[in-house]
């Protein structure tokens, strides 16, 4: 039997690679905790304590811990230290999923992120929008900005990371070729 793994690149160590090009730098996030959250997200923000309707598309996150809109009754809920609502159907109306495993999360930085956000995107870079699930070099991703304009993260899935890794190592060469 062909080994058909012998087509594709490898991917790269997770836990030290850095892209660092163009005036934008790209690594992994590890150890975020993240759910799923889906139905009602009143009763979700009760039980979980995070209030308000979660990030979209090119809006600022922050904190310790925060929520990613993906649709009117869905939401990412990000943090640092996990969550006290265990995972399952809850009888207020909303189910939570772990999605740790499912989600690769890259974290962009540097001054020339609008640039990115343009080359893989149709998204206005200086707009916010209410969803954060744009199509993002071909791929559906969660898009927003955590701490100030200048840095994103793009939650994918796993499955995708290395593609996106490589589409990101090869539109940095462009954008800083393109900058000279």
């Amino acid at each position: 039997m062909r080994n058909l793994a012998e087509k594709w690149p490898a991917a790269p160590d997770w836990a030290t690679a850095v892209l660092n090009k163009g005036g934008v730098s790209v690594r992994t996030l590890g150890g975020l905790n993240q759910l799923l959250v889906s139905g009602d997200l009143t009763a979700w923000s009760k039980a979980s304590g995070l209030a308000g309707e979660g990030v979209g598309a090119g809006a600022v996150a922050g904190g310790g811990k925060y929520m990613v809109r993906i649709a009117r009754d869905r939401i990412l809920a990000v943090g640092e230290k996990p969550f006290p609502i265990a995972a399952g159907w809850h009888e207020a109306g909303f189910a939570v999923s772990v999605v740790d495993a499912g989600l690769h999360v890259f974290e962009v930085e540097g001054p020339s992120l609008a640039g990115l956000v343009a080359r893989a995107t149709t998204l206005d870079p200086q707009q916010a929008s209410r969803s954060a699930s744009v199509l993002f070099a071909g791929v559906n991703v969660l898009f927003y900005r955590f701490g100030n304009a200048n840095r994103g993260r793009l939650h994918v899935d796993r499955g995708f990371a290395p593609y996106l890794w490589e589409w990101l190592e090869q539109s940095l060469d462009r954008l800083g070729s393109s900058s000279r």
